[in-house]
């Protein structure tokens, strides 16, 4: 594996920087340190030709565009302290409630309006990537106690793109992390709509009139979200009125272990999902605006790519016995996630 820094921009004076990771078989992965940001996978197709699979941009600036902010899709970024929706911004610790910043509706989203995916990160090289690391101080938009995060990307000669996550804490609190990559096998030629996906899933989370689970779960048997024998995702596309975004529950393991794949034919390119997490929140970019599109002229927007956020339960603060919630200093934050591609 190579690696390689790239100037990226500034934002507010502070220089960016891109660190392009590359392996021997013409993959190569790009990260930024605003927000721990992947804005490029390229992946050959079935024929040698290289494609970008991932929404992103070629420079700083399409991701503090009014038209990218005022849509907030968290192309690639890490986000966090906690991963998808919060009911009403509030959770309790051993009695006591904290409330959190509103930017959903009547929900916390995604760690906050100014989170992680909008910080600088501080990157270091390894021998085996770039590790992405942070300090979010004690009541960093509304979240208990001071917490330092690392967050390891690597690419391997196996195609194997991996995220790793670490982080510790001095007090109690609720902690899910991240990567918000979306991906499109056929880079961008087509819509999703002809993508095979698999979801190694025998339920999902069923969220409320707010759109955040509050503990209920449902079984995919019968339901247009089954897809544990794999299909065409317009097949279930055309059943669902704004497409997925369901957030799938896998096993008590905590080992890694297949969780989805996806292919798209004509390209050949096809992609595996590995993760550490009890679930992942498969959304399949309804709201993403068609405003929105790479430099080099890769079309984003509606049905144009899907994202796999395997993180903790959504709401998890507020579900009892939603698994691994709590991060404390006994008991510190890890987690792994692996795309694996073939071509």
């Amino acid at each position: 594996m190579n690696v390689e820094k790239q100037n990226f921009g500034q934002v507010e004076g502070q220089n960016i920087d891109q660190y392009v990771l590359s392996n021997k078989n013409g993959i190569t992965v790009k990260v930024m340190t605003y927000g721990a940001t992947i804005t490029s996978i390229q992946v050959p197709d079935k024929n040698g030709k290289p494609g970008d699979i991932a929404c992103g941009f070629n420079s700083i600036e399409g991701y503090l565009s009014e038209a990218y902010l005022n849509n907030a899709p968290y192309f690639g970024s890490t986000v966090g302290r906690f991963a998808s929706r919060i009911k009403d911004g509030k959770f309790a610790v051993e009695g006591k409630e904290y409330t959190l910043d509103v930017n959903n509706g009547s929900n916390h989203l995604h760690g906050g309006v100014d989170a992680l995916d909008k910080r600088i990160w501080t990157a270091e090289v390894t021998s085996s990537g770039v590790d992405m690391s942070i300090v979010s101080d004690h009541m960093d938009n509304g979240f208990p106690g001071l917490v330092n995060i690392t967050v390891s990307f690597s690419i391997n000669n196996d195609n194997e793109l991996s995220i790793r996550y670490k982080a510790t804490t001095d007090q109690k609190t609720p902690l899910s992390l991240t990567n918000h990559t979306y991906f499109n096998l056929s880079a961008f030629k087509h819509t999703i709509v002809g993508h095979q996906a698999t979801i190694l899933a025998d339920q999902y989370l069923v969220p409320d009139e707010t759109n955040v689970p509050v503990g209920d779960t449902a079984s995919v048997d019968g339901d247009p979200a089954d897809l544990r024998q794999g299909k065409k995702m317009n097949d279930a596309l055309t059943a669902l009125e704004t497409g997925f975004e369901h957030y799938y529950v896998f096993d008590e393991q905590t080992s890694l272990r297949k969780v989805a794949a996806f292919s798209e034919e004509e390209s050949g390119r096809s992609m595996q999902v590995y993760t550490t997490e009890p679930g992942m929140l498969f959304y399949s970019g309804y709201f993403t605006s068609d405003e929105l599109k790479r430099e080099s002229g890769e079309q984003f927007g509606r049905f144009r790519a899907f994202c796999c956020e395997t993180h903790r339960y959504p709401n998890g603060p507020n579900i009892e016995g939603a698994p691994r919630v709590w991060t404390t200093p006994d008991v510190p934050y890890e987690s792994r996630t692996v795309f694996k591609f073939d071509f």
